[in-house]
């Protein structure tokens, strides 16, 4: 095949390839069968793998990925994506109203007046850049200001058009559109990760967590380092705006029809209003249409329609004034509490759930929910047998809100906290100031011990990956494991010995094991699961103290002195220190060859020693973990709550309001990011 042809053969397979994919996707129509499809893009790939120089960047081979991006670049959005202002109230609704028609008639603009409701879908906001009909880059929201540049992935979505043919299209435009994943690829991908894990369990190797939700599953997709896997994730993309220079339209509405016009997928689902009263009624009447939807949906988005009124109207800092999200309140349903299950965590903390009369809740069976703690129990006067009302607001397990008493069976008892642990019969403890019951039997407790364990093979800990939750408690059974320094005494020929334990899988356990002694000295400290040390306080006491040695040798009063840690954590670490099953357990681990010191920190400067900083919001030049590493990094001290011993705020856009209004009240100096890099480049004169 000469040059020539090959050419002509790449642009009569792309021409068939876009069109059977504009029918299946924008039409909903499989015009062929999956098999002469996939067969066409592959001899597509091979033609262009064959004749390098006519693969091209709108190619549909782009549709299957296979490009590794090690970084994300920051891009500064060209057009800022501002977040839209919330309410769940109508009556916020009818105020949105009467401010627009206010700030409207103020500058003689009110005529023509017309908003445009859209549906309000839960997925990941990204913007488009389209030059000469191309699709030439994708950015996530970010901050609004700028964002990662996702491009690559952004291609693998096969829905959205990588040429535009129509005469029409301006020379550079910009797109918004929310990334989604549909529900029922979710339940599929899910499906496929358990039968993975059965795998991997006959294997020993470590399990793959379910995807917790589609959003969250759409959001760790766009974001994969390797954008064939992110074309193996089945992501769509409803376009919902569109912004450029001097664009053909005068309002939203045409925007729309512009947009389906050029073959992007608009959800069909939107109306043109008059009034905010049909605006209103159209809210209303989704409320449970929503839940029929192939993807989530929390609410509706009401603009103004006219491109020129929205420009009267203006912006504030932070939203639009001619926009405003209606958010859904939580769905409730009532169903009947059948009996609780008191679950014990690593820390030994016992976790009442209850087992429900499974029920439908915006689009799921519903079988559990959460019940935090005994006072929660107390507080809702629970009984078995009670009718109960149950809300689902975002998070993965539902919780109980409250109960039908008027629905109470006679002769019913209420819910008993147990006293004694209900996996090894220790009697449980309760601290006057904690609200949970602990079982403190920690180094014989089956629960305790196992999750302890799990948590020191965890990625942020010693990150031990070929040793999942199973194979732990398969180890455990066998009397091989009673703490984490028994892992480095496991014998590989005693694991093979297991049902289902083959060479390769002992061999990937062994030498997880032995990379782990690599780990930082900081991350051994968050591995050991000492009560009230999380990730952040195992850093500051990392740095700090620089060694095991001098943490053990450290007075309580010297550890509760440093900045960001509190008596409770003082007393909790010294405590483990004096223990001396503990101090054989160091020392024991120290023997297995497992980092017992850190290396010593060489900062950028020390222009903020002594100084100490909270972190709220989101910053323009810095992600949140970036400028706290700048803060260390020139002597500076960063700690989690504001009081009267911090010496800044360092408040970004969306910064807490209760820290903000804190730290007003006891005169810590609030600093913006531009005061914060002004100070970093200050002298000392």
């Amino acid at each position: 095949m000469t040059l020539q042809e090959a050419e002509k053969t790449i642009q009569e397979l792309s021409q068939k390839i876009n069109y059977y994919n504009e029918r299946y996707y924008l039409h909903h129509e499989s015009l062929i069968s999956d098999y002469e499809f996939d067969k066409m893009l592959q001899d597509l790939i091979l033609l262009e793998n064959q004749y390098p120089t006519l693969k091209k960047t709108d190619s549909p081979s782009q549709r299957v990925g296979g490009g590794i991006t090690k970084n994300f670049d920051t891009v500064v959005h060209r057009y800022p994506m501002l977040s839209l202002s919330n309410t769940y109230n109508e009556e916020e609704l009818t105020q949105f109203g009467e401010r627009v028609e206010k700030g409207l008639r103020d500058v003689n603009d009110l005529e023509n007046l017309e908003y445009i409701c859209e549906l309000k879908f839960d997925g990941v906001a990204i913007s488009i850049l389209y030059e000469n009909g191309i699709l030439t880059r994708a950015v996530t929201r970010g901050d609004g200001v700028q964002g990662d540049e996702v491009t690559a992935n952004v291609r693998t979505i096969r829905n959205l058009p990588l040429r535009l043919e129509a005469a029409d299209v301006p020379p550079i435009f910009e797109v918004r559109g929310e990334i989604f994943m549909p529900k029922e690829q979710f339940e599929q991908l899910n499906l496929e990760i358990e039968e993975e894990n059965k795998i991997r369990t006959q294997k020993g190797i470590a399990a793959l967590r379910l995807l917790a939700n589609p959003r969250n599953a759409a959001s760790g997709a766009i974001k994969m380092q390797d954008s064939a896997q992110v074309a193996k994730r089945g992501l769509r993309c409803y376009v919902y705006e569109i912004y450029g220079e001097k664009l053909p339209f005068v309002s939203h509405e045409q925007g729309l029809k512009a947009l389906e016009s050029w073959k992007f997928e608009v959800s069909p689902h939107w109306k043109k209003v008059q009034k905010m009263e049909e605006a209103i009624a159209f809210i209303q009447s989704w409320e449970q249409k929503r839940f029929s939807l192939p993807l989530d949906t929390d609410g509706m988005v009401v603009k103004v329609n006219l491109l020129a009124q929205r420009e009267s109207l203006g912006l504030t800092a932070k939203s639009p004034r001619w926009a405003i999200a209606y958010k859904y309140k939580p769905q409730n349903a009532l169903t009947i509490l059948q009996s609780v299950d008191f679950q014990v965590g690593r820390t030994g903390a016992v976790t009442p759930v209850a087992n429900l009369k499974p029920v439908k809740l915006a689009g799921t069976t519903v079988k559990r929910a959460t019940l935090h703690n005994a006072d929660e129990i107390q507080r809702l006067d629970l009984h078995i047998g009670d009718s109960v009302w149950i809300e689902k607001s975002g998070e993965i397990i539902p919780k109980i809100t409250g109960i039908d008493k008027s629905r109470r069976p006679l002769a019913v008892q209420p819910i008993a906290f147990p006293t004694l642990c209900p996996e090894c019969n220790t009697t449980l403890v309760k601290e006057i100031d904690q609200v949970a019951f602990y079982c403190p039997n920690e180094t014989a407790c089956p629960p305790q011990v196992c999750g302890k364990i799990v948590h020191f093979t965890h990625r942020k800990a010693m990150n031990i990956e070929s040793l999942g939750e199973k194979t732990i408690q398969a180890f455990y059974a066998q009397g091989w494991l009673q703490n984490v320094a028994d892992l480095y005494d496991l014998d590989p020929e005693k694991i093979l010995t297991l049902p289902n334990f083959k060479e390769k899988s002992v061999q990937n356990i062994i030498e997880g094991l032995e990379k782990s002694k690599q780990q930082p000295f900081k991350n051994l400290l968050f591995a050991l699961g000492i009560r009230y040390i999380g990730k952040t306080t195992a850093d500051i006491l990392a740095d700090y103290f620089g060694s095991m040695q001098k943490i053990e040798q450290a007075s309580k009063e010297e550890i509760a002195s440093i900045y960001g840690i509190g008596e409770k954590v003082a007393e909790s670490l010294y405590d483990f220190f004096q223990n001396a099953e503990n101090q054989r357990l160091i020392s024991r681990l120290a023997q297995a060859g497992l980092q017992m010191a850190g290396q010593q920190k060489v900062l950028s400067s020390d222009i903020l020693a002594g100084k100490s900083f909270v972190v709220s919001g989101t910053f323009t030049q810095y992600d949140r973990e970036e400028i706290k590493e700048v803060i260390k990094n020139n002597g500076g001290k960063v700690v989690s709550g504001v009081s009267a011993k911090v010496d800044f705020l360092l408040a970004g856009d969306k910064a807490g309001d209760s820290k903000l209004k804190k730290a007003q009240e006891l005169k810590v100096t609030i600093l913006s990011e531009t005061d914060f890099i002004a100070l970093l480049n200050a002298t000392e004169a």
